[in-house]
């Protein structure tokens, strides 16, 4: 049995001298064993920038023996978890509890203030923001946003919402009528918005263009009282994205399919 150091930082460099530890290995070793000297005096241990060069504190290494300390070190963990990454946590109380093993078999300390400890559990995630909430509560074009209530009330794919002509929807029962190709029902939203969007027309397309629809046009895909033509998907997405682009945090815009999200329960 050797002569045990005074110092933890001295344990330190012992246990690494004697470690089978390759060079990359016995720096990382050092760099997290020294990181516990802050908790065993009841400090915080620095991060970032301000741990590089920062000079531990000197620890008498008979402190690991003090009932207080495996709290010490319980609350060091918890504040590193507060900055650190999970496999940094792993990695340092590895460390800690190599070298504590470690001097406990060379007698130097007489209990293992490592032993009880345990990596703190990961903290929650946020739940992200509700996107179909966010972009129903935009202040848009009266299309737009009668189109965006209609998909997320619905559920319906975009193609099926956009294909739907007037005289499809039985708008007292909030759902399609019976002969329609594709059997629809919507919500409060929806339904308050529907009459002003339709107001004046009674054939033709739900959901229709602004400018009038070129010759081509099939009568189908044409209103008769404006000659606008059926809105296309390829509009209507890109609409709701340059709608949605300052709710993103990329500032990218999201994709129709953001009104999928549920709760988004807002009326207008």
């Amino acid at each position: 049995m050797s002569t045990a150091p005074v110092e933890y930082g001295a344990a330190v460099d012992r246990y690494l001298a004697e470690a089978d530890l390759g060079h990359a290995s016995r720096r990382v070793y050092r760099v997290s064993l020294l990181g516990w000297a802050w908790p065993l005096v009841g400090r915080r241990t620095p991060t970032g920038r301000d741990r590089r060069g920062a000079r531990p504190p000197a620890v008498p290494l008979a402190s690991l023996d003090n009932p207080e300390t495996p709290e010490c070190l319980r609350r060091g963990l918890t504040d590193r978890a507060a900055t650190a990454q999970p496999s940094t946590l792993i990695r340092e109380l590895a460390c800690l509890r190599a070298a504590t093993a470690w001097w406990l078999a060379q007698g130097w300390i007489t209990t293992d203030p490592a032993l009880g400890l345990a990596q703190p559990p990961a903290p929650t995630p946020p739940r992200p923001p509700n996107r179909a909430r966010a972009a129903l509560a935009l202040r848009a074009p009266l299309r737009e946003l009668t189109l965006w209530y209609f998909l997320h009330e619905s559920r319906a794919p975009v193609e099926h919402v956009l294909a739907l002509d007037i005289d499809h929807l039985d708008l007292p029962a909030r759902h399609t009528r019976p002969g329609a190709t594709t059997r629809l029902s919507w919500g409060e939203g929806t339904a308050r918005l529907l009459p002003l969007l339709l107001a004046g027309r009674t054939a033709g397309p739900v959901f229709v263009t602004a400018r009038r629809a070129p010759a081509t046009t099939p009568p189908a895909d044409r209103c008769p009282v404006t000659g606008r033509g059926r809105l296309s998907y390829r509009r209507a997405a890109e609409l709701f994205t340059a709608a949605t682009s300052p709710l993103d945090p990329s500032g990218r815009g999201w994709t129709l399919l953001a009104l999928r999200d549920r709760d988004g329960t807002a009326t207008p």
